[in-house]
């Protein structure tokens, strides 16, 4: 051996790795936690693929085991026999939580780092020059700002530059960089500046008017591009059924009712789906915006047990109206929303506070503003019968309790809002004889029934749409609640101890491992209310976000899509440290496989309520559909696939450690390594990721890039426009996107998406 093995090097809180020539031990503290151990396996991989050629035994070591196991006896005799190992005794010195500090350097032509404020000096947006890089260090997170007029020269030049600084100054590999260019900084660096202006330009919006118009000047008669077709990631030829919340009881809902809703109550809503191997099960607690508190907690705590009752099979969403989902409104299909309400409690409330009845009625003045992306997801909501309701961007109907009117606005309104006009008049009452009246010929009848004619909103509404999503682990002691963002994440980071949060924005996920301390999916969506209040990228959540609470081994597909995928890890059996174990040891994997229900698309949910038939809805297959996200700034990024292991051999812990190793060594030198759990770097988790398909587009015709480009002057015909990144040769391919076809075809399809759109190609 080439060094003297210590007792005292060991201790209880970390995790231990002795590599000998013929077996390697790994020794737990029995303070250390599961994902340490876990963790530390990988290492282990690492050592027996490149210092062993993969033939080497493998001995797990608990702390305080005694010696009558022969690994055990084994392992304390390289350390001269057994002996108990003292406990850490406490310190004597208080260690206060730092906060650290911000530093704002300006990134010279050469390379260099020039300090120009800190966040003691309040940092202002006027720091930052259009025409010069600069580099925000807040401690565990670099962001690298480049100016518009910055040459590409410029930039690469600024971002080789800092990562040679910081790893010249040995930083952790866990620190996170972001690039951002002038005009894209993300919530979070605007957070560091004093005063940056909160408007930010939608840039969104602004493309789709300038694709628009470049549509026009090559002679397409569009007056501006139709909205994205959303397509729902579940089958939505499942059943439905609806509880309206009334007391401590539920009532079932008619089937030709349940697509009706009012405001002043709580829903129930539970839809079976047909799944990849079963039916799915889906529920939603919808609750109105004037419904009173008490409603809203029964409404939670029904939904609650009615998922307990599937022993954890089923996928459980909390919706505030006004923040639906479009998979919400999808599976209803037709959906009208009513003023007031049916509750017992909303009729109480109303009448101690001698407010107005407004629950729907045929004689009375009623308002409907009507949207949706066709036939398949269409609604009513009724809105309060003023002119300030009325938007040019929308069609509405008019009900005055003598006549009824269809109102359709101007330039803005879409040939869709038309065609939905007659759908939504035979759900509300197919007795209606309309008359319909364009924006701006209105005749006096109209506006007298709603408050006289009065200036309304004319410029079309922003949707709400999804972001780049973000990975968080999140936990809860004793009323303190932390959450810690996982970059660049797979599937490998779902660990089976934990509570992670999958902030899209526009919705949030909390995922829960199947040996997490949660005692319930209520508990769960108490974490993801927390987690909007923490808003912890500064992007402005709205506590009314709608959550999904998904559970290991549940996974539905419109979660999965943000990962590659493999459903064979969410059955496998043991916490995460055994599950690694048994793959490295070479045994066959136990899975646990979950036992999804087999039931029926016409079973029900029973809870003492009305025996009815469920709504059953038959679509066509072109409604199994992929969505889209929106384009952001994005850079390219080399991304070196691994090959088809079960977990990484390469993980950056291991390379660290032995990067001075050669992977022709094949022996061992007894030494003892104490392995530290930190979080991987950008690049390196991006080399961990899985391949299993071939190159996409090799047997395809190539074009440039500038003929293939959306706003091409020259644009090349008769191609499969959602492929066309596929019909890039493979070296203008790599120059565009940083990586080959084949890494970029393992993406998530929201980062497929997202990279498309940032180079014209979607």
């Amino acid at each position: 051996m080439s060094c003297m093995l210590k007792r005292s090097s060991l201790n209880h809180n970390d995790v231990f790795i002795l590599d000998t020539a013929s077996k390697i031990f790994l020794f737990s503290g029995c303070n250390s936690s599961t994902q340490e151990r876990a963790k530390a396996l990988e290492v282990v991989q690492y050592i027996t693929e490149n210092k062993h050629n993969g033939k080497c035994d493998v001995a797990t070591i608990e702390d305080g085991k005694f010696v009558a196991d022969p690994d055990v006896g084994e392992f304390w005799s390289l350390f001269g026999g057994y002996a108990p190992i003292p406990r850490d005794l406490p310190s004597t010195i208080q260690k206060h939580s730092e906060i650290p500090s911000v530093y704002l350097f300006w990134i010279s032509a050469q390379g260099k780092l020039c300090q120009i404020g800190t966040d003691s000096d309040l940092l202002k947006k006027e720091m930052l020059n259009a025409d010069k890089c600069y580099m925000l260090d807040c401690g565990t997170e670099i962001f690298v700002w480049m100016g518009r007029s910055t040459t590409i020269t410029e930039r690469k030049k600024s971002i080789s530059s800092i990562e040679d600084i910081l790893s010249s100054q040995g930083r952790s590999k866990g620190t996170h960089i972001t690039f951002l260019t002038g005009g894209s900084e993300t919530a979070a660096f605007r957070s560091y500046f004093d005063g940056w202006p909160q408007t930010v330009e939608n840039l969104y919006e602004e493309g789709r008017e300038k694709v628009a118009a470049i549509f026009k000047h090559h002679g397409y008669d569009v007056k501006e591009l139709p909205d994205e077709d959303w397509q729902p990631y579940i089958n939505c030829s499942g059943t439905l059924k609806v509880w309206r919340v009334n007391g401590s009881e539920l009532y079932l809902i008619p089937t030709a009712e349940q697509n009706k809703l009012f405001t002043g109550d709580c829903y129930i809503v539970q839809y079976i789906y047909p799944g990849d191997e079963k039916d799915e099960l889906l529920f939603y607690a919808w609750l109105g915006c004037n419904s009173v508190t008490e409603d809203r907690v029964e409404a939670i705590s029904h939904m609650n047990a009615m998922v307990d009752s599937t022993k954890g099979a089923a996928v459980m969403a909390q919706v505030i109206e006004g923040e639906e989902p479009i998979q919400f409104y999808s599976i209803f299909e037709t959906l009208i929303v009513f003023k007031g309400g049916m509750s017992s409690r909303y009729k109480c409330f109303i009448s101690e506070k001698a407010i107005t009845d407004e629950t729907f009625g045929e004689q009375k003045v009623a308002l409907f503003r009507i949207q949706g992306s066709g036939p398949n997801s269409m609604q009513a909501i009724q809105v309060d019968p003023v002119p300030g309701s009325l938007n040019s961007s929308y069609c509405y109907i008019l009900q005055t309790g003598e006549s009824v009117f269809t109102w359709t606005g101007g330039n803005l309104s879409s040939a869709t809002d038309y065609g939905l006009l007659d759908s939504i008049l035979d759900a509300i009452n197919p007795t209606w004889q309309p008359v319909s009246v364009r924006e701006g010929s209105e005749p006096d009848v109209f506006w007298n029934a709603i408050g006289g004619k009065a200036e309304y909103p004319r410029e079309k509404e922003t949707k709400r749409y999804e972001k780049d999503p973000h990975l968080f682990t999140c936990t809860s002691t004793q009323g303190d609640f932390k959450v810690k963002e996982i970059f660049n994440f797979n599937q490998d980071d779902l660990t089976t101890e934990d509570i992670l949060v999958l902030d899209c924005y526009s919705e949030i996920y909390v995922w829960i491992g199947r040996h997490a301390n949660v005692r319930s999916k209520q508990e769960a969506l108490t974490l993801g209310m927390k987690f909007l209040e923490t808003d912890i990228l500064v992007e402005g959540l709205s506590l009314e976000t709608p959550i999904y609470v998904v559970s290991e081994g549940y996974e539905p597909s419109f979660f999965t899509r943000f990962f590659v995928w493999d459903s064979s890890k969410t059955r496998m059996h043991g916490n995460s440290f055994e599950r690694k174990l048994a793959i490295l040891k070479g045994q066959k994997q136990k899975m646990e496989s979950p036992q999804r229900s087999s039931r029926k698309a016409n079973d029900t949910y029973s809870s003492g309520s009305h025996p009815e038939r469920s709504q059953s809805k038959t679509v066509s297959s072109e409604r199994l559909r992929r969505s889209v996200s929106p384009a952001t700034p994005v850079s390219g990024s080399n991304f070196e696939a691994a090959r088809n292991n079960q977990f990484s051999s390469t993980t950056p812990i291991a390379r660290e450690l032995f990067s001075t190793t050669s992977p022709d060594h094949d022996t061992a030198d007894g030494s003892l390594v104490s392995v530290e759990v930190e979080e991987p770097s950008s690049m390196e988790k991006a080399s961990l990721m899985k391949v299993d398909g071939t190159e996409v587009g090799e047997e395809l015709e190539s074009f440039p890039y500038e003929q293939l480009k959306v706003t091409s002057n020259n644009p090349v015909t008769d191609i499969d426009v959602t492929k066309r990144e596929a019909y890039l040769s493979h070296e203008e391919f790599q120059e565009k996107f940083g990586m080959t076809k084949k890494a970029f075809y393992v993406l998530p399809k929201w980062k497929q998406d997202k990279q498309k759109k940032s180079l014209h190609l979607f």
